[in-house]
C-alpha cells in the first residue's frame, strides 16, 4: 500500500516537471519569434524613414539658396521698378555670310547679369557658387531672343553650354554659347565693291520695359572679339554696339540691343575671276581690226568667240548672285565690256559692207572705160567667200598678159626668154605685196584700232573712280 502510494507521487512529479519544461520551450520560441518580428519592422521602418529622408529633406544648395521658399515664376522686384539686366557678348566666331540667302551665321558667349536677392546666400568667405545647366530650370532667368533669325541652337556637347555663378549678395552670372543664324539686308548695287552693314538685334520677348530693362555692362566696352576672326571674301572694319527701343502695338515697348559690325568684301578675287576675263575678251576682239578685211571666216569667228565667252562670264556672276531688281556694279562693267565686243563685230559688218559698195562703183567706172574684165568682182567674193580688190585682180590680169607674152617670145627665142619672164613675175609679185596691204585696210579699221583702245580706257578711268 505505501509502495503504490509513492509510486503515483512520483508519478504526478514526473508529469508536472514534463508540462512546466514544455510550457517554458514554448514561451522561448513564441519570444523569440516575436523578437525577430519586431527587429524586422524596425528594419522596414529605418529604411522607410530613410527614403522618406530623400524626398522630403531639401538639398543642400536648394536648403542655402532657399529655391523652395520662393516663387520664381515670377520677375525679382515683382511690382516694383524694372529689373536691370545688363549684357556682355564675345563673339568666337562669323561662321559664314551667303549673299544668295542674305544672311549671316555667327556663333558667340551670351552672358547677362542682374540681381535676385531671393538667391543671396550667408557666406563667411564671401565667395560665389557655380552652377551648370542643371539649376537653369529652377531659377528665373532673362527671357531673350533674338530678332530676325533664322536658325539658331545652343551648343549641348558635351553637355549644355550653360554657366551660372551667384554671389552672396545674389548677384547672378548667367552665360550661354549660342550660334544664330539671321538676316541681313544687303545692297548690292556696289557688288563687289560693296561695303555691308549687318546687325543682330537682342531682346526680351515677354518682359516689356516696364519689367525688364536690357542695357549693354560695359558700354561699347560689351562687345568683344576674337584677334583671330577672318573671313574669306570680307574684311571685318568695325564691332560697334548700340540701344534703343522697339514698339509692338499690342504690347508696348521693348529694349533692343544692336550688335553691328561692317563688312568690306575683298576686290582681288572678282579681278580674277571677273574683271580680267572680261578686259582680255574685249583687248581679243581688237584683234580682228588687224586682220585682213578679205579673211572672212577668221575675223567672224573671232568675233563670235569672244561675244559667246562674254556671255559665259555674265551667267557665271548672275548665278552666283540673288535675283535683284537693280543694276549692280559688276553688271555695268560685264555689259559695256559685252558692247565693246559687239561693236567689234559690228564694225566688221560695216567693213566688209561698204567694202562691197566701193568695189561696185570702181567696177561700172572701169566697165565704161574698158571691157576687158567679164567677171564681177562682187560675184566672185560671193562664190569664194573673199574680197577681191580690183586694182590686185587689174595687176594679176595685165601681170598673165605679160607673161604670156613672155612666154610666147620665149618659146621663139628659147630658155633664156623664159628665165627673164620669171625674174619679171617675182619682182612684180615683190613690189605689190605692200601695195596690196595697203589697200586692204579699210579706213573704218584704221580709226577702230585707236578708237575703241582710247574709249575703253576711259570707260575703266570713270568707272574704278566712281565705285572704289
Amino acid at each position: 500500500m505505501v509502495l503504490a502510494s509513492q509510486l503515483i507521487f512520483f508519478t504526478c512529479i514526473w508529469i508536472t516537471l514534463i508540462s512546466n519544461a514544455f510550457a517554458t520551450s514554448h514561451t522561448k520560441k513564441t519570444s523569440h519569434r516575436c523578437s525577430t518580428s519586431v527587429k524586422h519592422t524596425r528594419k522596414q521602418e529605418a529604411r522607410m524613414r530613410k527614403d522618406d529622408s530623400t524626398k522630403v529633406r531639401p538639398l543642400k544648395y536648394k536648403q542655402l539658396l532657399h529655391i523652395e521658399d520662393h516663387d520664381f515664376a515670377i520677375r525679382p522686384g515683382f511690382g516694383g521698378s524694372p529689373v536691370p539686366v545688363g549684357i556682355d557678348v564675345q563673339v568666337e566666331s562669323i561662321d559664314s555670310i551667303s549673299e544668295v540667302n542674305m544672311d549671316f551665321t555667327m556663333t558667340f558667349y551670351l552672358r547677362h547679369y542682374w540681381k535676385d536677392e531671393r538667391l543671396s546666400f550667408p557666406s563667411k568667405t564671401n565667395k560665389s557658387m557655380t552652377f551648370d545647366h542643371r539649376l537653369i530650370k529652377k531659377i528665373w532667368v532673362p527671357d531673350i531672343f533674338f530678332v530676325h533669325s533664322k536658325r539658331s541652337f545652343i551648343h549641348d556637347t558635351t553637355v549644355e553650354n550653360f554657366m551660372l555663378r551667384i554671389d552672396p549678395d545674389g548677384n547672378v552670372l548667367f552665360s550661354v554659347r549660342i550660334t544664330v543664324s539671321a538676316m541681313c539686308l544687303m545692297d548690292f548695287s556696289r557688288f563687289p565693291l560693296d561695303t555691308q552693314n549687318c546687325s543682330l538685334e537682342l531682346e526680351s520677348y515677354a518682359y516689356s520695359e516696364e519689367d525688364l530693362m536690357l542695357y549693354w555692362r560695359y558700354g561699347n566696352k560689351s562687345l568683344n572679339t576674337e584677334g583671330h576672326i577672318s573671313l574669306s571674301q570680307f574684311f571685318i572694319e568695325e564691332f560697334s554696339a548700340s540701344s534703343g527701343l522697339a514698339f509692338y502695338s499690342s504690347t508696348g515697348w521693348y529694349y533692343r540691343l544692336f550688335i553691328n559690325f561692317v563688312l568690306r568684301r575683298h576686290i582681288f578675287f572678282f579681278v580674277l575671276k571677273t574683271y580680267f576675263p572680261a578686259m582680255l575678251m574685249v583687248m581679243l576682239s581688237w584683234v580682228s581690226f588687224w586682220i585682213d578685211r578679205r579673211a572672212v571666216p577668221a575675223r567672224v569667228s573671232l568675233g563670235i568667240t569672244t561675244v559667246l565667252t562674254m556671255s559665259t562670264i555674265i551667267t557665271g556672276v548672275s548665278d552666283s548672285m540673288p535675283q535683284v531688281s537693280y543694276i549692280k556694279a559688276v553688271d555695268v562693267y560685264l555689259w559695256v565690256s559685252s558692247l565693246f565686243v559687239f561693236l567689234s563685230v559690228i564694225e566688221y559688218a560695216a567693213v566688209n559692207y561698204l567694202t562691197t559698195l566701193e568695189e561696185r562703183k570702181q567696177f561700172k567706172n572701169r566697165r565704161k572705160i574698158s571691157g576687158i574684165y567679164n567677171i564681177d568682182a562682187v560675184e566672185a567674193m560671193a562664190f569664194d567667200g573673199c574680197y577681191h580688190d580690183s586694182e590686185t585682180d587689174m595687176d594679176q590680169t595685165s601681170f598673165s598678159l605679160h607673161s604670156e607674152e613672155g612666154s610666147l617670145k620665149g618659146r621663139a627665142t628659147g630658155s633664156p626668154s623664159t628665165d627673164s619672164s620669171r625674174i619679171k613675175r617675182r619682182k612684180s609679185l615683190g613690189g605689190n605685196i605692200g601695195r596690196i596691204i595697203l589697200d586692204n585696210n579699210h579706213a573704218i579699221d584704221t580709226y577702230s584700232r585707236i578708237l575703241f583702245p582710247i574709249v575703253y580706257i576711259i570707260f575703266n578711268l570713270i568707272y574704278w573712280g566712281i565705285y572704289v
